[in-house]
C-alpha cells in the first residue's frame, strides 16, 4: 500500500462547557468515508466512552455530537494532515499537528486524554510546547488493536469520569 496525502476535515467536537479533550491521531480510511470521528464499525470508542458515561450508545453523527456536548467531552485529533499509509499510524510521515489553541482557548479543558500510544507520541512532540498541558495515554478502541478487550478498555477510560464530574 502507498502512502497518501491526508488532509483533516472533519470540524472538533466542543463547546464552552467541555471539560476533556480526547485526541486520536487521525481519520482512519473509514471515518474519512463517514465523515466522522471513529467511524469503522468495530471501533470501540462510542461504545467504551458511552458505558462509562452511564448512556445509551450514540448511533447517529447527531447523536455522537449531542451525547459528547452533553457530557463535556471534546473530540479532535492531533494531526491535521500527514502521508500515512491506510489506517497505519506508524507510517505516518510529515506529520502537521492541529492548532490546540482551537479548543483551549474557548473551554475550560481539564484534562487531555489520547486514543492510542502514536496520539500521545506527537501530540507530546508537537502540540505539548505550546499547550503545556501533560495528556493522558488510553489504550486504541481500533478494531486493530484487538489485543486489548473490551473489559480492559472500560477499565483504562474509567479515568475520564474524575474530570467530568
Amino acid at each position: 500500500m502507498e502512502s497518501e496525502h491526508v488532509t483533516h476535515n472533519f470540524a472538533p467536537i466542543f463547546d464552552e462547557n467541555s471539560r476533556i479533550l480526547m485526541l486520536g491521531t487521525m481519520p482512519s480510511p473509514k471515518s474519512r468515508e463517514v465523515g466522522f470521528y471513529y467511524g469503522h464499525p468495530r471501533n470501540r470508542f462510542w461504545k467504551v466512552v458511552s458505558d462509562v458515561c452511564g448512556e445509551e450508545l450514540p448511533e447517529t453523527r447527531e447523536e455522537k455530537i449531542a451525547f459528547a456536548l452533553r457530557n463535556k467531552i471534546a473530540v479532535w485529533d492531533v494531526l491535521a494532515g500527514c502521508e500515512i499509509k491506510g489506517a497505519d499510524d506508524s507510517s505516518i510521515r510529515n506529520p502537521i499537528p492541529n492548532d490546540m489553541d482551537v479548543i483551549l482557548s474557548k473551554a475550560d479543558i481539564k484534562a487531555i486524554f489520547t486514543t492510542g500510544t502514536k496520539a500521545a507520541q506527537l501530540y507530546k512532540k508537537y502540540c505539548y510546547p505550546s499547550t503545556g498541558i501533560e495528556v493522558i495515554p488510553l489504550p486504541s478502541t481500533s478494531p486493530a488493536n484487538c489485543r486489548v478487550s473490551y473489559e480492559e478498555l472500560y477499565t483504562a477510560y474509567e479515568v475520564i469520569r474524575r474530570y467530568l464530574g
